[in-house]
């Protein structure tokens, strides 16, 4: 009888003991799938078509950027941006400015040009603020640079404790309103983010988001060639006034879906055999969301 009880008492403690003697089944964790086939397998609901009168195309030397603009967040600037391209402001200019793996920079270097339907300066909207909490898909991980990230209607954001202001973040082909010293001077010199600039949310206004074409702010030319244009601007037109001769059209992921919570967990730890290394995290910047040319 002492040893029958001494068995037991091993096998539990030593937890050698076959199926049989164990009393609650172990759970099954479930699998975790790839970003990749997270993204192929969606589902066709999963996807949100851009609406092309928030669609900038900035036609420059190397080829065509589309950016998706977000009047939720910043109204202003979206409105006034639109004035800018259908007055033409932008023709014949250039991107003036490009700093490596900082930001390429575009508009009217000399300053004196002056619109005529748009403002050189409105105010800056560097964060929404609402009276209650705005819902967003959380990212759920620590931030240097703000108490909360997360996703909202296909853009990257950050927010305060208690969720009443939120901004977009200045990740890889961030579009946002180059300023002077004064608040409210941004209005015309837009800017694309060419790698993350965290430091620099809510000083500027970020009003959007290369869809597609980052390649193209990527390849322009670092210096001015003595004899030869300077990353030229042939045109800046928003993407519904061309429909005649561009029918390009994108979709994004909804990143309030349950897919796109996924996307984020298999981000964070990335279950291919390849990783030895999985820390359980990632920063909003890392999590790109997903985007589809439909034409």
């Amino acid at each position: 009888m002492l040893l029958r009880a001494f068995g037991l008492t091993a096998c539990v403690l030593l937890a050698g003991c076959s199926s049989t003697q164990n009393t609650e089944s172990v759970p099954i964790k479930p699998e975790v799938r790839s970003p990749s086939t997270i993204i192929s397998s969606a589902s066709a609901d999963v996807w949100q078509q851009v609406n092309n009168d928030d669609v900038l195309r900035i036609d420059l030397p190397t080829g065509r950027v589309y950016v998706h603009l977000n009047p939720e967040l910043a109204p202003g600037h979206v409105d006034n941006i639109k004035k800018l391209a259908r007055e033409g402001f932008y023709d014949g200019l250039n991107v003036y400015r490009f700093v490596e793996s900082f930001v390429a920079q575009g508009g009217d270097q000399s300053g004196e040009k002056q619109p005529t339907q748009g403002s050189k300066g409105i105010a800056g909207e560097m964060f929404l603020t609402t009276e209650t909490s705005l819902e967003i898909t959380p990212l759920n991980a620590l931030d240097g640079y703000a108490d909360k990230t997360g996703f909202l209607n296909g853009f990257a954001v950050a927010q305060n404790s208690d969720g009443k202001k939120t901004w977009m973040t200045h990740c890889t082909g961030t579009f946002a309103m180059a300023r002077g010293n004064e608040i409210d001077s941004g209005g015309t010199e837009f800017y694309i983010t060419l790698a993350p600039q965290r430091y620099l949310d809510k000083n500027t206004t970020v009003f959007g988001r290369v869809l597609e074409g980052m390649e193209h702010a990527q390849r322009l030319m670092r210096t001015p060639v003595e004899g030869q244009p300077f990353n030229l601007i042939s045109q800046v037109r928003v993407l519904s006034d061309i429909s005649g001769e561009d029918n390009s059209a994108f979709t994004v992921f909804d990143t309030s879906s349950e897919d796109f919570k996924e996307l984020i967990e298999s981000r964070k730890n990335r279950p291919s055999e390849w990783f030895v290394d999985k820390p359980n995290h990632t920063d909003v910047c890392s999590v790109s969301i997903p985007t589809k040319r439909l034409n």
